[in-house]
């Protein structure tokens, strides 16, 4: 493995954004994004969706230049603009060609310093949310994740849909708006950061020469859950595919687990090689999509299996999983674990070319104290032994999970029979 070069750069303005920057002097382009300390779970429940639905506002202009000149101006720049809301975060970002990032550090900043938020923009992209909505509701998938995620954190905020609801969204008015941006949006909660084909101290520069937000008294405190619900969620649904999911308590954004977690999902579900994917689709035919995954959020975690079948054989489905997971950890091999760290090296190595990857990850930098790069990350996982991933593995599986079943009401009582078997 080459040497590595040190990772990134970091200035705190004063009174301004946290600057941190991954230098690629090779690269052509440049990749931006400000991150925003607020998702979904910092509104209470007359605010769902309003994180989100100001993510999609900020697009609509700024005081210099009405929601077309700004469309203008980001399509003349011919890279990329884009946005999202999480849980935890809100994030827009801009990838462009080097020589143009002052001029996208200036739309992208504007952005978020001073947008317009006219109302009949709201008018209408409020109903450009409720298309959106009903997307999700179109997706098997989409839909049946949030339900499994708010059945596992009832009555939580981290259960509610980041998109929100019809209702609150009918009641929002930009002076919601408004005041929601002024009391999140502030310097302290916002992290600038950029990869590519940039100098750190030009950067800094001219992110010191505006002006920004101060804090506000405005202060979130975020509750923790108080625990990870299990057992059975039958979800009624209509569909010709069966969507079940099942979860375990898992890890947060800056655990020191993430080795042991990484090498565990590669194995259960991460892959072509994977467990559930050679035991449910390879070995008996049983699913399409069939796989595994990790959510980290500051202060709780879920390891997650997910299967998309025919309702006939959900319950086979079930049976495999249950004998995989039941199985899995006294069961990993040397050999399986070789396999998955050089996945895993060349997913991190490969990550390390792009330009919009690296601006990504660099938003990480908010869930902790300092950054490891990915080469370093490889050499921590290179430590992980079979002994410390079963010791791992043991400890999450043998803790009761919660399945949720998507799948037409007739075929869900033998589903349900055959995980409570």
């Amino acid at each position: 493995m080459p040497a590595e070069q040190p990772f990134y750069q970091e200035t705190q303005i004063a009174n301004g954004p946290l600057v941190i920057t991954h230098a690629m002097p090779t690269a052509q382009s440049v990749a931006l994004g400000i991150f925003v300390d607020v998702g979904s779970r910092d509104e209470s429940d007359t605010q769902a969706g309003i994180t989100h639905a100001l993510e999609h506002m900020l697009f609509k202009g700024t005081k210099q230049m009405d929601v077309h000149r700004l469309a203008e101006k980001l399509d003349a720049l011919g890279g990329n603009a884009n946005a999202f809301t999480s849980r935890e975060r809100t994030c827009f970002h801009l990838h462009v060609l080097h020589e143009h990032w002052r001029e996208a550090l200036s739309l992208l900043t504007s952005m978020v310093r001073e947008p317009a938020l006219p109302e009949e923009e709201w008018q209408r992209e409020r109903g450009v949310i409720f298309s959106e909505m009903a997307m999700v509701e179109d997706t098997p998938e989409e839909w049946v994740m949030d339900q499994h995620v708010e059945a596992l954190f009832p009555d939580h905020a981290l259960g509610r849909p980041v998109l929100g609801r019809h209702d609150t969204l009918n009641r929002f008015s930009v002076h919601n708006l408004r005041t929601y941006l002024q009391q999140h949006y502030s310097a302290g909660r916002l992290l600038l950061s950029a990869a590519g084909h940039i100098d750190h101290n030009q950067l800094v520069e001219a992110v010191a020469a505006l002006d920004w937000q101060p804090d506000s008294a405005y202060n979130t405190i975020r509750q923790p859950p108080t625990g990870f619900t299990n057992g059975i969620q039958a979800l009624p649904r209509a569909d010709e595919q069966a969507q079940m999911i099942v979860s375990f308590d898992g890890i947060t954004a800056n655990s020191d687990e993430r080795p042991q977690a990484w090498l565990s999902n590669q194995i259960l579900g991460g892959g072509m090689s994977s467990r559930l994917f050679r035991e449910i689709r390879e070995k008996r035919g049983l699913a399409y999509s069939v796989g595994s995954h990790l959510s980290m959020l500051s202060d709780a975690g879920i390891w997650s299996m997910n299967c998309g079948m025919d309702p006939e054989r959900a319950a086979d489905c079930v049976t495999v999983i249950r004998d995989v997971l039941e199985h899995f950890s006294e069961s990993i091999s040397v050999e399986e674990i070789e396999r998955c760290k050089r996945q895993l090296e060349v997913q991190f190595r490969m990550g390390l070319d792009s330009v919009e990857g690296q601006m990504l990850y660099l938003g990480g930098r908010q869930d902790e104290v300092a950054l490891l790069s990915p080469l370093q990350w490889l050499e921590r996982i290179a430590e992980v032994d079979v002994a410390m991933l079963k010791d791992w593995c043991e400890i999450r599986l043998s803790q009761p999970g919660l399945w949720s079943i998507a799948a037409p009401e007739q075929a869900l009582d033998k589903i349900s029979d055959r995980i409570r078997a």
